[in-house]
Formats: structure tokens, sequence, C-alpha cells
């Protein structure tokens, strides 16, 4: 009796099958009758709304007299070269530091097209970043 090759590949071909049933805990594959549903986007909201020009407020604090209100050059005059000198849109940061503290001027214009001046001071120690009084760092970086 003589076989036919291709009976003899039917029981491999069988172990290749896969029963088409879920066992054990295994998860179903996705169904194809349902589609997928992707919640819709919603669009951006639109950009806030330009109020205009708005003045800075203004620091107002015993021993800053002689930074508060100062442009950059009379800055500069007054500490040296900055460490820092940070634009950004119609804002400017200089920074100072010494051995003792570091010293953070903020420049704003206080009226629409003006040039920025000091409107804000911020000092801390060189070491640890730790707040100090403004007014002795002010004083401690002076020329």
């Amino acid at each position: 009796m003589r076989l036919n090759p291709a009976l003899c590949l039917l029981p491999l071909l069988a172990a290749c099958a896969s029963s088409g049933g879920i066992t054990g805990n295994s998860t179903p594959p996705p169904s194809r009758d349902k589609p997928i549903r992707v919640p819709p986007t919603r669009p951006a909201p639109p950009p806030p709304a330009k109020r205009g020009f708005e003045a800075p407020q203004v620091l107002r604090m015993a021993g800053l007299e002689d930074v508060i209100l100062k442009d950059s050059k009379a800055l500069i005059r007054l500490f040296g070269p900055p460490r820092l000198d940070v634009h950004e849109g119609d804002m400017q940061k200089l920074q100072f530091a010494g051995s003792s503290c570091v010293l953070d001027i903020y420049l704003y214009p206080t009226r629409e097209g003006a040039e920025p001046v000091a409107t804000y001071v911020d000092a801390r120690r060189q070491s640890d970043g730790l707040d100090v009084d403004r007014a002795a760092c002010v004083k401690a970086l002076r020329r």
C-alpha cells in the first residue's frame, strides 16, 4: 500500500491551525465587525485676546532707591558688567553676582514703547541659593 505524500503533511498542518476559541484568561482579538471609535478631537481654544499694554507693578523698598526705575545702562554703571543679560519680549533680566550674593534685576517698560527700567529685584546667597536681604546685596555688589 502506497501513501499519498500530501496526506503525510496533513497532521503537520493540523498542528499549526488554531482552534479559534478562547481558552483560559487570554483576551479575545479585536472584533472586525465593529469599527474602533476614537473620541472626536476638540479644536484648540482661541488665543487670549490682546488687552493692550499693562504697566508693571514696581517694587518699593528701602535701600533699593539707586536700582528701582533705573535703565540697564545706569545699572551697569552701578554694578559693572552683568553675569547674565536675558531678553524676552519687552522684559530684560540682568544678573549681577559677587562672592556674597546673586542679584537679579527685572526691567520692564512702565508705559507702552518706553525703555525698560528696573521694576523688581531678587537676591540670594551664592553658596546655597537662599534668599538674602535685597538692599544688603545691592550694597555688597556696588562698585
